[in-house]
């Protein structure tokens, strides 16, 4: 069994992180509690919770000092062994309250000393599930370790905008002509005016019955992105790439579908000639479609970040089709707490690249009761956590679907319904079926 107190010294500075003297850790925790009796208004300023602290009888004088300031109430050395009551004993007395009373002159370095046991407490548990890794060696427990290292890199890192920056940030955009987009590029004049472009860091949930083109129509955006000069990473998680791939070529060079079946027998030799100049547009373009054997969000961050170090500075753009097919390394009582982490860790994920992420998603099977067959936000599968988290909703309904004899409606309605940046409403696109194009 591999222990943390067996590793060699080497071992335990782990990349990207600085490691403090275990003394200099607990010299940090004691300042800090000292800052707060001094001060006790302070306690606004930390982001810390008690576990972050090493010391069981720090934690939990940290857990009474936030309890007291929950309660409105004053933090000294009164309050806080009021509240202790009996545990007091269990901290070291009131002796022990009253040296960390005294121990800290300034709250100038509280930041500082904050930092420290924020690198120390990730260093705990970077090595924890390190361990757990070594002692198990299963994939479970490598997902587990890389998805707690991701996560501890979030702590404490932001480095919030100043009050000057962000008025600059106002001014130039009163003076400077920003453009008639603000994001990427939908390719599509009626989805720009509404949309203002993809934002990145956005979320946006694309979601649809069965056979209502949302595949086509996440495809046609993944292209007009690779037309302005983007990049682009589509992740099928139901269709194999070649599948996709067609798809596009037969909307680039406008071939009939059916015809991708069998090509060499079915292209006439004007279709060889566009499809060949498809393939040289397609082969120039910055797009690639993966369809992962291992559908978690873990392995979507990976090609996400190789991505992005890949092409730092240009337009971004990532497609997933489709959110209930993204597996989760832990279990879950309900499957909507399954949904509810996946769609909290791609909204992290696109705020932490600034990406704009498409995200498919299915409806439930109760738009077919009804007369009006138009989607609603309240038919998306586990709606609750989908709708909170995205930020912006596109709903897509294709009358042509359900009433066979209106062949002359080609069109497809993309309801945006929910916009957290801005409009909600109502666009129409005409869809060409066989090639998989809008116009």
């Amino acid at each position: 069994m591999y222990e943390i107190s067996n590793w060699p010294e080497g071992n335990q500075r782990l990349t990207g992180y600085t490691q403090p003297s275990e003394s200099e850790e607990i010299a940090a925790e004691n300042m800090i509690l000292g800052a707060v009796f001094l001060e006790p208004a302070c306690i606004f300023e930390l982001i810390l919770e008690p576990y972050h602290f090493s010391q069981k009888k720090n934690q939990l004088i940290f857990q009474v000092m936030t309890e007291l300031h929950q309660e409105s109430l004053g933090i000294d050395v009164v309050t806080v062994v009021n509240k202790l009551g009996s545990q007091i004993e269990s901290i070291g007395g009131i002796s022990y309250l009253t040296s960390l009373a005294v121990s800290c002159p300034t709250t100038v370095h509280l930041e500082d000393y904050q930092q420290i046991v924020l690198e120390h407490y990730k260093l705990r548990e970077l090595k924890r599930s390190a361990a757990r890794f070594l002692n198990d060696g299963g994939l479970i427990e490598a997902e587990q370790f890389y998805q707690t290292f991701i996560k501890l890199q979030e702590i404490g890192m932001t480095q919030e905008e100043t009050k000057q920056d962000l008025m600059m940030d106002i001014f130039n955009e009163m003076y400077e002509d920003q453009g008639e987009l603000n994001g990427i590029d939908t390719g599509f004049d009626s989805l720009n005016r509404m949309t203002s472009g993809w934002s990145k860091g956005d979320l946006i949930v694309l979601a649809a019955r069965p056979s209502m083109g949302k595949t086509a129509f996440a495809l046609s955006l993944a292209m007009n992105c690779c037309k302005n000069g983007g990049v682009v990473d589509v992740f099928s998680l139901e269709m194999p790439k070649k599948q996709l791939a067609k798809r596009i070529l037969s909307s680039l060079s406008k071939i009939d579908g059916a015809k991708w079946k069998n090509p060499y027998r079915l292209f006439t030799e004007e279709d060889q000639a566009r499809a060949n100049t498809a393939l040289g547009v397609f082969h120039h373009w910055h797009l690639q479609i993966h369809d992962p054997s291992q559908k978690t969000v873990s392995g979507l961050r990976a090609q996400i970040q190789k991505t992005r170090r890949e092409f730092p500075d240009e337009d971004y753009l990532v497609v997933i089709d489709y959110l209930q097919l993204i597996a989760v390394s832990r279990k879950y009582d309900r499957h909507d707490l399954v949904i509810a982490s996946i769609t909290k860790e791609l909204k992290q994920l696109a705020r932490q690249y600034e990406v704009p992420i498409i995200l498919l998603s299915q409806l439930s099977r109760g738009v077919e009761q009804r007369m009006d067959k138009r989607p609603k936000m309240s038919d998306l599968r586990d709606s609750g956590s989908i709708e909170q988290d995205a930020d912006l909703i596109m709903l897509l309904y294709r009358d042509e679907y359900y009433n066979k004899d209106n062949t002359e409606n080609k069109f497809i309605e993309i309801d945006i319904a929910k916009h957290r940046n801005g409009p909600v409403g109502m666009v129409k696109l005409l869809f060409e079926k066989e090639y998989g194009r809008f116009v």
